[in-house]
């Protein structure tokens, strides 16, 4: 069975890169998440007036891949105890963010939250909200990682 989350997780490149590779996952697009704007630009939303998350839409296949899975994959990829950073990456638009579509993976997104608090000191301050809106970001986005293979080796010396 086909569904669909949403993953904020600071700079959507990785994120989209990182999820593209696990079994299960069918697709990815990087895009705008829960903004307060229609169809932003990237330039809209790096200067932060218009309440966009850079996300990644993830559509998979339940049979394969579970919802817990992924947000243990996604925990793996983030400081979810950070409010508007990760990494080297600041403002808003780079949040934490697990937005939903299923209202049936809300009980399993809070109950896995829940117990992963216990690995973190500090709260965790990762959105959980029902989707509001999505607006695919640009072509040049869309497995960025992918079409430049030279700027992972520096992504990665960036974030090490």
């Amino acid at each position: 069975m086909k569904k669909q989350i949403y993953f904020a997780g600071g700079c959507f490149w990785g994120t989209e890169a990182y999820f593209s590779k696990l079994k299960g996952v069918a697709r990815t697009q990087c895009g705008y998440a829960n903004g307060n704007t229609q169809n932003p630009t990237y330039e809209e939303v790096c200067r932060s007036d218009t309440g966009h998350a850079e996300a990644v839409l993830v559509e998979y296949d339940s049979s394969v891949i579970s919802i817990e899975k992924l947000l243990t994959e996604f925990f793996k990829t983030i400081d979810p105890t950070t409010k508007n950073r990760q990494c080297n990456d600041f403002g808003t638009q780079y949040r934490s963010g697990i937005y939903y579509i299923d209202e049936t993976d809300v009980p399993i997104i809070q109950s896995y939250v829940l117990k992963k608090q216990n690995d973190y000191a500090k709260p965790i301050v990762t959105e959980i909200l029902p989707l509001q809106n999505f607006y695919p970001a640009e072509e040049y986005h869309q497995n960025y990682l992918g079409k430049n293979p030279g700027v992972l080796v520096i992504f990665a010396e960036e974030y090490a």
